[in-house]
């Protein structure tokens, strides 16, 4: 979905809001602007989705830097793009559940039947990176174990997928309870919202419906991520039920410390020793670069470097994720003192020293 209006704006909040904030605003218009209380109401509705569109993109550190350098360009098609207001509800369930206790005026927005088709969970992981995946990107591997449908009942928790309707809610799967002037709903206690119970259990999975699943799945990291950022593989994450499309699965990245090189945003800082005497009268050092198929750089120290002086490589940072070039390495100088002298070496810097006097 498309829209030109500016996101804080839409939320009614400062470029400088925090989550906390955002969260805030968000949970303020989607009450406001929910299709329980505007039924028919079209105009509400596209409302409703554009908000929506806009704290999806705000509350993602990762989407809303680009969006604040670049607009809505930034972006590029990467924004949550809602089909219907089901993919609203299904994306934030977290606030939508907080709001609404489970549903809201009876819409079905709540737990779909256990007979119908259910969108799969989204998985949350981790992957470990060390920098130099980080900085050029790369395929890995990831392991998962995580809950899927069992394939005997196909869900349902059912012995052969045979249900029965909920004596408690009558199939709904919602008890709904009047509240001034507005109509809430929970989900049913007895059947946990799907609106129906197995007959018999199913002997697989012992009527949980789940069962364990261990899968491979690779995973293209693009060069510049950093720690904390997360990638959305789009249907990747748990299986649906009952041929109901598979959730998302969500990496968050942490980056290991590396030896040599300490990331400062798009920059690389590492520590060049020297000499007296090449900190003194100058000199071209070698330093190496993170890419270890990049030649090593060829610094040139100038007379009279003091410790602490900092050398800039231009370009040899940490590649940009908008492609837009790379930041610098930047040499931090350190004088290496020596510890042990020859009789000729201390000599000789004493008749140096001798000079200074």
């Amino acid at each position: 979905m498309a829209t030109r209006e500016d996101y804080y704006e839409l939320l009614g909040v400062s470029r400088t809001a925090d989550a906390r904030e955002l969260k805030k605003a968000y949970r303020r218009l989607a009450l406001e602007l929910h299709p329980d209380r505007n039924p028919g109401n079209a105009e509400a509705e596209e409302r409703f989705k554009t908000v929506s569109e806009a704290y999806a993109v705000l509350s993602d550190p990762q989407k809303r830097q680009l969006y604040d350098r670049y607009g809505h360009e930034g972006l590029a098609g990467g924004g949550p793009g809602f089909g219907d207001v089901g993919d609203i509800f299904s994306h934030f369930q977290d606030i939508f559940g907080d709001i609404f206790g489970g549903g809201f005026g009876g819409a079905g927005f709540g737990r779909r039947p256990a007979n119908q088709p259910a969108r799969g969970a989204d998985i949350r992981t981790e992957l470990r990176l060390t920098l130099e995946e980080a900085a050029f990107g790369g395929e890995r591997e990831l392991q998962l174990q995580h809950p899927t449908p069992c394939e005997a009942c196909k869900g349902t928790g059912a012995e052969g997928g045979k249900l029965t309707r909920c004596a408690t809610c009558g199939g709904r799967g919602q008890i709904a309870r009047q509240h001034g002037a507005f109509v809430l709903s929970s989900p049913c206690p007895a059947c946990g919202g799907r609106g129906s119970e197995p007959a018999a259990p199913c002997a697989t999975c012992s009527g949980s419906g789940q069962e364990r699943a261990d899968r491979t799945l690779k995973v293209n990291i693009p060069a510049g991520v950093d720690s904390g950022q997360s990638l959305r593989l789009q249907g990747k994450g748990q299986a649906g039920r009952l041929g109901g499309p598979a959730g998302d699965l969500y990496v968050t990245l942490r980056v290991e410390p590396h030896e040599r090189f300490h990331r400062d945003g798009h920059d690389l800082l590492t520590e060049l020793h020297v000499s007296f005497p090449q900190a003194a009268v100058g000199a071209n050092v070698s330093v190496p670069l993170l890419d270890p198929e990049e030649p090593a750089e060829t610094v040139s120290v100038p007379a009279g470097t003091q410790p602490g002086d900092t050398l800039t490589v231009r370009g040899k940072g940490v590649p940009r994720l908008d492609g837009r070039g790379r930041g610098d390495l930047l040499c931090v100088v350190q004088v290496d003192v020596p510890k042990e002298l020859s009789d000729k070496a201390r000599a000789l810097i004493e008749e140096l020293a001798a000079t200074f006097e």
